[in-house]
């Protein structure tokens, strides 16, 4: 364990093997860091937060502080983030509302500079946000997702697993999972088919979704016709089915 001498650690804090804290930081009580962590200098890490093993947080990031929520009424919720996670300089990440009692950041996620992560996100694994992305509260992100810098995303929506976002594009209704997205307003931009070859995904599946998703964008059919066609006419492959499900369960409506 490696603890500047200018560090405030709460004695009721837990703080793992080989951690290491530096200049000026602040650990507050009721904070969890597992082992093999680094928090840089001038961090904040506030009450409810829980650190997993081997990440690394620059300087000036600041997490677990309380929702910008003015229903919260102090409450003790919490910020969990996973394994081997790095959120880099002045990103700001809330902790939960009693609406999920927690904001979840998975592992192995990449949150560059002066990203924000609002109360009640849900960040899944292998999740990279660049510079200056916003999540306002309960935006539930999906596994292995790219989102360019800039983006606002608004309150409540779902981005599926394995999408990739331009950067500088609001981001107002769900984004299916395995496409590509941008333009103003926010478009389909095509299969993100690079980012599934690098991922192991077979020529065979990215044809199947290559021609479900013809047939949701590029057909005069409405929604529910389009999804019915998918499953009369494409093989029910569980990515197919995955697509299929996205659109049904959306509440906010989905990108168009």
């Amino acid at each position: 364990m490696d603890i500047h001498k200018s560090a405030v650690i709460s004695p009721k804090a837990e703080i793992g093997k080989d951690v290491v804290i530096g200049p000026f930081a602040v650990i507050e009580e009721d904070v969890v860091i597992d082992d093999g962590t680094s928090i840089g200098s001038s961090v904040l890490v506030a009450s409810g937060t829980r650190l997993g093993k081997n990440c690394r947080v620059f300087h000036s990031a600041v997490l677990g502080t309380v929702p910008q929520d003015l229903k919260f009424g102090g409450e003790k919720t919490t910020l969990e983030i996973g394994d081997n996670t790095t959120i880099r300089e002045f990103a700001t990440l809330n902790r939960g509302t009693t609406d999920h009692w927690k904001t979840v950041v998975g592992s192995n996620c990449l949150l560059m500079a002066y990203t924000h992560v609002a109360h009640d996100c849900t960040i899944g694994n292998n999740v990279v946000m660049a510079n200056c992305v916003n999540l306002a509260g309960h935006v539930t992100i999906e596994d292995n997702v790219g989102i360019g810098g800039l983006c606002p995303i608004h309150q409540f929506v779902r981005i599926g697993q394995h999408t990739f976002l331009g950067g500088g594009y609001r981001v107002p209704k769900d984004v299916p999972p395995y496409i590509l997205a941008m333009g103003e307003p926010l478009r389909y931009g095509g299969l993100n088919r690079i980012g599934l070859k690098r991922r192991g995904f077979s020529d065979e599946t990215l044809n199947l979704l290559k021609k479900s998703y013809r047939i949701i964008y590029q057909t005069n059919l409405n929604l529910k016709d389009a999804l019915q066609k998918v499953e009369d006419d494409v093989e029910p492959i569980s990515e197919v089915k995955e697509v299929v499900s996205f659109f049904r369960k959306s509440e906010r409506g989905v990108i168009r």
